[in-house]
């Protein structure tokens, strides 16, 4: 186990090295100019190359790479170009509410794409579950904007249930959650409909239906441990993407998560933003596979790692 975790933070840090890279260099091919943006459209030429230098953006890529890759190894994640402070600290404050947000969302689209792909297993081929799969689609298919101010008219303008936006209580979590576990719930029901009907056409359903198990045994002792399996591995991936991917759905609802901050920042060209949200998203990716593959020989002690 300890040689396998070994080997796999190896692989996550050569990953992340990957990401740094690719980022850096897609950002310094963009058109736009940072600096431009810091000194204003009234600035002198001499301006602007006063503060290109004190950057070192008038440095060579590679130097310019080497030297955040630097500060980098020593948690230094640069500071902001316009609004002047670290990185790191602008992240830190943001980065409570995007938790909170990607667990209330992870557990709406569990709850309810579980529930569905379960249901439309169990009922395969009925009505049941061509309705399920269809609601699942336009789940889906539905646009996040949309979604996200469907919910807030019904039940936050005409029904006055929850508040309009903000953050800060429980209540404040239930819209934007459910926004982003609704469209999620599709992709999960889906999946999930499709690993339990595999799993209950297995020899040791039926072996276990022929000694007259109790149904509802054979669905959570045998089958549903078995079928979950692929979602453990989607949940790792949902980890990274409600980290800094809820762009849409934190301005909806004016949520203070780095979803938001990160799409101030590609506005404003603040490279050094940029960088940290990219980086803190990709870690959290990594590292959810990497517990999604702890858990895993847990659920199912078939499993081994290696």
């Amino acid at each position: 186990m300890a040689a396998y975790i070994l080997r796999r933070l190896v692989q996550s840090a050569l990953i992340l090295l990957g990401v740094s890279f690719i980022t850096f260099f897609l950002l310094y091919v963009l058109p736009a100019d940072p600096v431009r943006q810091i000194a204003g459209r009234s600035a002198t030429a001499q301006t602007v190359e006063n503060i290109r230098q004190q950057l070192g953006l008038d440095q060579p890529f590679l130097v310019q790479y080497w030297r955040y890759l630097s500060g980098l190894v020593q948690g230094d994640f640069g500071r902001s170009y316009l609004q002047k402070s670290e990185v790191s600290v602008l992240i830190a404050a943001r980065l409570p509410a995007s938790l909170l947000l990607m667990a209330g969302a992870i557990f709406c689209e569990l709850v309810l794409g579980l529930t569905m792909g379960i249901i439309a297993a169990l009922r395969r081929g009925t009505a049941v579950d061509q309705s399920l799969m269809i609601a699942s689609f336009v789940g889906v298919s539905a646009p996040q904007f949309v979604v996200g101010l469907l919910l807030l008219y019904v039940f936050a303008v005409q029904l006055g249930w929850f508040p309009i936006g903000g953050y800060g209580t429980l209540a404040h979590l239930v819209l934007p959650s459910a926004t982003l576990g609704i469209l999620g719930a599709g992709w999960y029901s889906r999946m999930m409909r499709s690993s339990m009907v595999e799993v209950l056409r297995q020899d040791y359903i039926r072996t276990a239906r022929a000694k007259g198990l109790a149904r509802r045994r054979i669905l959570l002792r045998h089958a549903l441990p078995n079928a979950i399996l692929p979602i453990i591995a989607m949940i790792g991936i949902d980890i990274g993407i409600f980290m800094g991917g809820i762009v849409v759905v934190e301005s909806v609802f004016g949520w203070p998560g780095i979803g938001q901050l990160a799409w101030q920042a590609i506005q404003r060209v603040d490279i050094p933003i940029i960088m940290g949200v990219t980086l803190v998203s990709a870690c959290a990716i990594v590292l959810g596979n990497l517990l999604a593959d702890l858990v895993t020989p847990f659920i199912d002690p078939r499993i081994k790692v290696r």
